[in-house]
């Protein structure tokens, strides 16, 4: 097998998600909490634009970077959501805004070149920096600090190597969410290192609890150099139909055409007659669901923090929690010894039937995390069960 092979790690939410699936096969009642799922079926009138889809033949290959209809939704939904100027041309869709997301770095990304990625991070980012040769440069934040870099922090991990910086906000695994003051200060950092571009992963935009999203795209001093990530999969419910976009430069969007129609050609014809719904003007299912989701937040923290020894903070957006579970580590019950933030998650499969993904995942190996894209009642058991099989560790 290539040496290639060798450097990447099998994604951890994914293979937590596997095996309680595995375990549920075999008769044990897991209650998945690993992954970033809404449990949400797809809204009415998406699935409806589908199906007509369908009927009307929307069979054949699309173009590269999506049919010309979706690219404009996009386009009009950066200037009605966002108040950007994005046109149809600077926009590519693709098979998930995972795909997006590698696109982007291949696109701009050289052996040796620097990434700068805040710690926490989701899990795909390093990884895809790897098949790029990229060179990850991380920057430390905790639960203190909300999980938030500082201006500083970025200031000094910046090098004349530095090439592209990647987060996301609202942020996966943390929740953490930039207001529009502290993205303003990254980017007048930004603006001193013209040789550095951002990568803005927006992909949970509706998921949040702040007054509104804030994008990094909106300032004019950098805003030729950010590439926003999104897609429909968390705001809309549509994790099953594979589409994300990028809004960029035109010139990085023409290499992520060109990239993309050697590795997958279009996303689905259907999916994107769908999503072009999704993105149209009518938001009510996901109003709905980001309510769900604040008062899901609301509960699952109030029963967290009667948990002894986990230290919790309040996300304000996405769908996680991501808890400080250093305490009980050191800690056993019978013959298993919580040596790590693994430890501890495989304990809770296996003791409590609750599927968590350790920190290590995301580079914060001193956290786990709690997805919340459950329902109310599968949510106060999950907490009661990780309650009760905490408190057994001596």
């Amino acid at each position: 097998m290539s040496k290639r092979l060798d450097t990447l790690a099998e994604s951890q939410t994914i293979g937590m998600s596997k095996l309680s699936r595995e375990l549920t096969a075999k008769g044990f009642d897991i209650i998945n909490l690993s992954l970033g799922e809404p449990d949400f079926i797809t809204p009415e009138h998406i699935r409806t634009a589908a199906k007509k889809a369908i009927d009307d033949g929307f069979t054949f290959y699309p173009p590269i970077s999506g049919y010309a209809e979706l690219r404009t939704a996009i386009s009009e939904k950066f200037r009605r959501e966002n108040n950007l100027d994005i046109a149809p041309d600077q926009v590519v869709v693709s098979t998930g805004a995972k795909q997006s997301i590698a696109n982007v770095v291949l696109s701009l990304v050289d052996p040796g070149d620097e990434v700068i990625i805040p710690l926490p991070y989701w899990v795909s980012y390093i990884e895809i920096v790897k098949l790029a040769e990229g060179v990850t440069v991380s920057v430390q934040s905790t639960i203190n600090t909300d999980f938030k870099i500082s201006p500083e922090q970025l200031e000094k991990a910046i090098t004349p190597k530095s090439k592209l910086f990647i987060f996301s906000s609202p942020c996966n695994p943390s929740g953490s969410v930039y207001t529009k003051d502290e993205l303003q200060a990254f980017a007048k950092v930004f603006a001193k290192h013209p040789q550095v571009y951002i990568l803005s992963d927006e992909i949970y935009e509706h998921i949040n609890f702040l007054d509104k999203h804030e994008s990094i795209a909106q300032f004019e001093e950098i805003k030729d150099r950010v590439i926003i990530v999104n897609g429909v999969s968390k705001g809309y419910a549509m994790t099953g139909w594979r589409i994300g976009y990028i809004g960029a430069p035109k010139f990085i969007a023409a290499a992520c055409d060109k990239i993309q129609g050697q590795f997958t050609s279009a996303a689905s014809s259907i999916s994107q007659k769908a999503a072009e719904a999704a993105l149209g003007v009518f938001n009510k299912p996901t109003i709905e669901m980001q309510q769900a989701f604040l008062r899901r937040r609301n509960l699952v923290i109030k029963l967290l923090k009667e948990i002894p020894g986990l230290i919790v903070n309040e996300p304000k957006g996405a769908f996680y929690v991501f808890p400080d579970v250093s305490s009980y580590f050191g800690k056993k019950n019978a013959d298993t010894v919580i040596n790590n933030a693994k430890d501890l998650c495989m304990y809770l499969l296996h003791k409590a039937h609750v599927s968590t993904v350790t920190g290590d995942a995301f580079g914060a190996p001193a956290y786990i995390r709690i997805s919340y894209a459950a329902a109310d009642e599968k949510l106060k058991e999950a907490m009661e069960r990780i309650k009760i099989a905490l408190g057994e560790l001596k």
